[in-house]
């Protein structure tokens, strides 16, 4: 059964980046659609980034992190990682990768709906402080 496991959050001062890695333990990530969300305590699972499977997947983004947040699939790593630049206080939070079977890809804003991923991460924190 796949298994994911998140790294790379700590903190970070205002303006400053990170990059989120999401690996697997074994299983090709390339076969699955994976979504990165973050969550801080009283609020909802957010969807920030998604991208479909296979190589050339689409992208997509929630209207927060438009321009500051890139998803990519590292293949040779077998990883699909989060760039974020410009992070801001609002990006903190625990982060986590989630993953569905390349056949049940939710396409578009669907791609945001937790309940559309089947494998979850446990989190990495991300904290964003002066």
């Amino acid at each position: 059964q796949l298994q994911l496991v998140e790294s790379g959050g700590g903190l970070v001062q205002p303006g400053g980046s990170l990059r989120l890695s999401c690996g697997s333990n074994g299983f090709p990530l390339d076969y699955y659609a994976i979504g990165w969300f973050r969550q801080v305590p009283g609020k909802e699972r957010e969807g920030v980034a998604c991208i479909e499977s296979r190589s050339g997947g689409r992208e997509n983004y929630a209207w927060s992190v438009v321009g500051r947040f890139t998803i990519s699939r590292e293949l040779a790593q077998n990883t699909v990682d989060l760039q974020m630049n410009s992070l801001q206080s609002e990006d903190t939070g625990v982060y986590y990768c989630a993953a569905v079977p390349f056949s049940r890809t939710p396409f578009d804003s669907a791609c945001f709906n937790p309940d559309n991923y089947e494998y979850w991460g446990r989190g990495t924190q991300v904290s964003v402080s002066s």
